[in-house]
């Protein structure tokens, strides 16, 4: 293990996204909408869940868990970026730095582990009408999001705990808007190549195993579906599908973009770009893609809307 240095506790320099030119100053405003949007979408959405009965089932109970997740993410690193942008401070302390990579780490995590046991969900839910209840009961929904949020915390801890513990040397400016993983890893002094390779390995494994999981439990779906002779049934199995494909597409392709690519192939500006698309713009998309094409959770929305126009 790294020999401790007296200098690691100082602050870190968050580089951040805008400058302070008038085209940078409307693209904050424009991040600040989708931040406010995706806070919104993802409150609206968990209400929801909770407030109309008709949706305590163990699929909107993810949904719902799901939302959580991205309300937290986006709060994780925009008012940060926002509040060091707005004052003019650039500076992260090194207990905040650890805090804000803890966070997004887990719930990053927790969301590829949430989101392919989702699609176990609509497998059982498809291939397995008649034994749903028993296949998916509230305890079975519930032991799925302990599970999703305990691995990927534990994970997180493990590689925020090891991370933060090598020195750092140098300017100490990292080249990101938040702390995360590869550009805090740069400000490491010495050869880190055998824990980045490790980190690698475990990335992939994060990514894949979620993506094998979805991969299966769907080609059982289809194959389901292209055996049903109503036309009604295909097209409620493909309108119920297709909202979570699209979120999975959105949260895996950016984040395979992120963290598979080699080191050599990495710029601080693609960096960026990739972490503002799955840290922002996803959780924003989320609850718009569930709200607009999901029928229940717009009949509820519905439902609200009239009884507020009651009163």
């Amino acid at each position: 293990m790294w020999r401790w240095n007296q200098t690691s506790l100082e602050d870190f320099i968050l580089q951040g996204l805008f400058d302070d030119s008038f085209n940078h100053f409307c693209l904050f405003l424009l991040i600040l909408l989708v931040f406010l949007t995706a806070v919104s979408g993802n409150s609206l959405t968990i209400l929801l869940i909770c407030a109309d009965p008709r949706l305590h089932t163990p699929m909107y109970f993810l949904l719902s868990q799901l939302s959580l997740m991205d309300l937290m993410h986006v709060s994780t690193t925009i008012p940060k970026m926002a509040s060091n942008y707005l004052s003019g401070k650039k500076s992260i302390s090194f207990v905040g730095c650890a805090t804000q990579h803890f966070l997004y780490l887990s719930l990053g995590g927790a969301e590829c582990l949430l989101l392919a046991l989702m699609s176990y969900d609509r497998y059982v839910a498809i291939c397995h009408p008649l034994r749903y209840t028993v296949l998916m009961s509230r305890r079975v929904g519930v032991m799925m999001a302990v599970m999703s949020w305990l691995s990927a915390s534990v994970n997180s801890l493990i590689h925020t705990s090891i991370l933060m513990s090598f020195p750092f040397c140098g300017s100490r400016i990292i080249h990101h808007f938040y702390c995360e993983f590869p550009a805090v890893l740069k400000l490491v002094c010495g050869d880190v190549t055998v824990y980045e390779t490790t980190v690698y390995i475990c990335s992939v494994i994060l990514l894949l195993l979620p993506i094998i999981l979805v991969s299966t439990s769907y080609g059982f779906i289809l194959h389901s579906v292209i055996q049903m002779r109503s036309a009604g049934s295909k097209r409620n199995a493909f309108a119920t599908c297709s909202s979570h494909l699209l979120v999975v597409s959105l949260l895996f392709g950016a984040c395979m973009f992120s963290y598979m690519r080699p080191r050599s192939q990495r710029t601080p500006l693609q960096d960026k770009v990739g972490s503002v698309f799955y840290s922002i713009i996803t959780p924003t998309l989320n609850p718009l893609i569930y709200t607009l094409r999901n029928k229940d959770v717009a009949k509820a929305l519905k439902k609200v809307l009239r009884r507020d126009i009651l009163i």
